[in-house]
C-alpha cells in the first residue's frame, strides 16, 4: 500500500484487518503509521480540543518514541501487558479513553465499547480536516526509537530469563542505555521463545545490543 499512496500521490492510505479491529494509515510521503504513531495523533487533538480524558494507555511494546512525545505534551502515558484486553482492564481502571497496539488495534472509550479501525481512522481524518495538517505534519511531533527484536527458541524446564548470565547481559545494556533506551525480555505466550526487545536513540547499538543479550539467553537454554 505504501507505494500505491506515492504512485497515486494520494494523501494518504488506510488499511484494515479482516475483522477491523486493527488499522494501518500511510501518509502522503509514503511512510506507515503505526497504531502508535495513531493514537499519539488522536491524543494530541484530543488535548486541542479540550477533550482528552486522562492519559493514554499503551502495552509493553509500545514504541519509546510514543511515551516521550506524550510527556512533552504533558499527557500522562502507562504500559500494559501485550494484549488488547489489558489496554482495556488498564483503561478500565484508570478512567482514560485511548488506548492502542503498535499493531493498530487502537480503543477509544470516550465513542465505542472496543477496538474499532473505522472509528480509529475517523478520527485521524477528523485531525486532518479540522487542522488543516498533512498525516505526515500530524506526527512528526512522535519520533520512533529504533526498536530491534530478536526471538530465541527454548526448551526444558529452566527459566532462561532468571538465568545469572541473562540477567547480567540485561544490567549491562540498561546501564549503556540509561534513560534513552529499554530492554524487554518475555516469553511467549504462543511459542518456546524468549523474546528480546531492546530499544534506543542508535540504532547501530541497539541492534548490537539485541544480540549480546540473545547470545547470552542461548547460552543459557
Amino acid at each position: 500500500m505504501q507505494s500505491r499512496v506515492v504512485e497515486e500521490k494520494a494523501d494518504l492510505g488506510i488499511a484494515f484487518d479482516g475483522d477491523g479491529d486493527r488499522v494501518i494509515m500511510v501518509d502522503g510521503e509514503g511512510n506507515k503509521v503505526d497504531g502508535d504513531q495513531i493514537a499519539y495523533i488522536i491524543a494530541r487533538e484530543a488535548l486541542r480540543r479540550g477533550e482528552l480524558k486522562g492519559g493514554v494507555v499503551g502495552t509493553l511494546m509500545t514504541n519509546m518514541g510514543m511515551e516521550v512525545a506524550l510527556k512533552n505534551l504533558g499527557i500522562p502515558f502507562s504500559r500494559a501487558k501485550v494484549g488488547d484486553r489489558y489496554v482495556m482492564e488498564q483503561l478500565t481502571e484508570k478512567g482514560w479513553s485511548i488506548g492502542a497496539e503498535n499493531s493498530g488495534h487502537v480503543i477509544l472509550l470516550d465513542k465505542v465499547t472496543t477496538g474499532d479501525a473505522i472509528v480509529a481512522a475517523l478520527q485521524v481524518l477528523s485531525s486532518v480536516v479540522g487542522t488543516g495538517m498533512s498525516l505526515e505534519a500530524l506526527w512528526e511531533g512522535m519520533s520512533m526509537f529504533p526498536q530491534v527484536l530478536e526471538n530465541v527458541r527454548f526448551s526444558g524446564e529452566s527459566d532462561p530469563l532468571q538465568h545469572p548470565s541473562v540477567l547480567a547481559a540485561k544490567t549491562r545494556v540498561e546501564e549503556q542505555l540509561g534513560d534513552n533506551g529499554r530492554v524487554l525480555l518475555r516469553k511467549s505466550g504462543t511459542e518456546p521463545l524468549i523474546r528480546v526487545m531492546v530499544e534506543g536513540e542508535d540504532a547501530k547499538k541497539v541492534q548490537a545490543f539485541a544480540l549480546e543479550i540473545a547470545d547470552a539467553v542461548k547460552v543459557s537454554c
